[in-house]
């Protein structure tokens, strides 16, 4: 929740750019073109669909007008909770808009009635997630709703939110609580502690072999396992 100076002078779009500016530090940024379909178009993830994977270029003025019919029948219309797809490419279509004509208010008129700046804002800011995340939700396994609020906090909170999604099976309202608690000041490990959550506990399956020679390292070493895995990987 960003909480700014009233009588500053600036209205609230211009504070939701500056915001969105301070989201995009860092790496948990998305690296590709805008409305390029990285995610989309990658048959190992939407299969067949990815061949009608479609491309939105916020310098095209057809592609922006194609972008402006996908986001209006995207917010009108009833799109199927299910369809992850349907809502990444309305996501890459939002996030064409906004750099196409300068800002959240024109995109929103040039989408037509009924859409609203909010929701251009929301799902432009699901599009600038980093891939990996937007790979979980193409392949079903992050709500695009839980995205939305993974989108609003900065930095590497985003990667804590979207992993606890996989690996504690953290709900669409858990996330909304620890997303405006990061957003309030609390630290995303605090914030997930509240929720239950014990950021970094990862259960995995390894081959036989490997499993034998790791605890039998991590005991002549004293060590916890999860140390061991830790340096290899930081070694990898």
């Amino acid at each position: 929740m960003s909480h700014e100076r009233p009588g500053d002078g600036r209205d609230d779009e211009d504070r939701a750019r500056d915001r969105d500016r301070r989201l995009g530090a860092g790496r948990a940024d998305r690296e590709a073109e805008v409305g390029e379909p990285v995610v989309r178009g990658d048959p190992a993830v939407t299969g067949e669909r990815a061949e009608r994977a479609a491309r939105f270029d916020p310098d095209d003025p057809d592609s922006l007008e194609s972008a402006a019919d996908t986001v209006h029948r995207f917010a009108s219309e009833a799109v199927a909770g299910d369809d992850n797809v349907v809502m990444l490419r309305g996501a890459a279509a939002c996030a064409a808009l906004v750099r196409g004509h300068g800002s959240y208010k024109a995109a929103a008129e040039t989408a037509g009635d009924g859409v609203q700046v909010s929701f251009i804002r929301k799902w432009a800011r699901v599009h600038d997630l980093p891939e990996s995340i937007r790979r979980h939700v193409a392949r079903g396994h992050i709500a695009p709703t839980a995205a939305k609020h993974i989108a609003r906090v900065a930095g590497d909170a985003r990667f804590d939110l979207a992993w606890a999604v996989l690996d504690a099976d953290l709900t669409v309202r858990e996330v909304r609580r620890a997303a405006s608690a990061i957003n309030d000041g609390a630290s995303p490990e605090a914030a997930l502690r509240a929720e239950g959550v014990s950021p970094g506990r990862l259960g995995v399956e390894l081959p036989l072999g490997v499993y034998r020679r790791l605890r039998d390292r991590a005991s002549l070493e004293n060590r916890d396992p999860g140390d061991v895995i830790a340096d290899a990987l930081e070694e990898y």
